[in-house]
């Protein structure tokens, strides 16, 4: 897995434990971004697209009042930005130091951008035209998404907790299971109730407000990243200059 191949660079347990706490505030900005798109641009999510399945084999009944039209833009802007998170891993695959700050300081660089064109309404958050929207924010979570995939962390997706809630069931001691790494998946659903509770509170400040904080969030992680790739090498060449 890559996420072994940056622990093993970083030379050090610490990068595994930042690893989980960066993950889990991902999820965070999972939460936040889809209260925005779900409470603002018109019941649809830009990073759960189990949702947008959903609403898609929905629409078909006419009782459903369920809108296709900009599930399926969120679906291909995911699509794109789970291609760009591939492009750019593949890209830095030998060097995860560059790969990982790379892809998630594009992340934050979009949704920051989303948040200043809305505020100079130039990208439309109500009535007509938040497909576009809706496609821009669903290309940054689609690279979101893509990078913490090739990443491989077991039960921190940043999105599906359908499993990590299973899995807090079923390996708990009540149904007699191992307890398996409990305090993750409680952690990934805490993170994500978290996010879209104060993403949906903040909606009554600003919308540019809530997507602000996603970027400022993402942005962390990114430069977390980076700092920890940089000690890492700064490690290797004091190594390095001592043998």
């Amino acid at each position: 897995m890559l996420l072994d191949m940056t622990v093993a660079e970083t030379k050090s347990s610490v990068s595994r434990r930042w690893t989980v706490g960066l993950l889990l505030l991902l999820t965070f900005v999972t939460g936040l971004v889809d209260a925005v798109s779900f409470l603002e641009l018109g019941q649809v999510f830009v990073a759960n697209m189990t949702g947008n399945i959903t609403f898609l084999g929905l629409s078909l009944h006419p009782d459903a009042h369920v809108e296709p039209t900009t599930p399926l833009v969120a679906l291909g802007g995911f699509v794109v930005g789970a291609l760009i998170a591939g492009r750019v891993a593949n890209r830095f695959d030998r060097a995860p130091r560059r790969w990982l700050p790379t892809a998630f300081g594009i992340e934050a660089f979009v949704i920051a951008l989303v948040a200043v064109l809305a505020v100079a309404d130039v990208l439309p958050v109500s009535g007509d035209g938040t497909e576009v929207t809706v496609a821009v924010l669903a290309v940054a979570l689609g690279i979101q998404n893509g990078t913490v995939h090739h990443l491989g962390v077991h039960d921190l997706t940043t999105t599906v907790l359908t499993l990590s809630l299973a899995g807090v069931v079923t390996d708990s001691q009540i149904a007699r299971g191992p307890m398996a790494r409990p305090h993750r998946r409680l952690g990934s659903i805490a993170a994500m109730l978290a996010g879209a509770g104060v993403g949906a509170l903040l909606l009554f400040v600003s919308l540019s407000l809530v997507l602000a904080l996603a970027a400022s969030g993402t942005a962390v992680v990114a430069t977390c990243f980076a700092l920890v790739g940089r000690g890492a090498a700064d490690t290797d060449n004091d190594q390095k200059r001592n043998r």
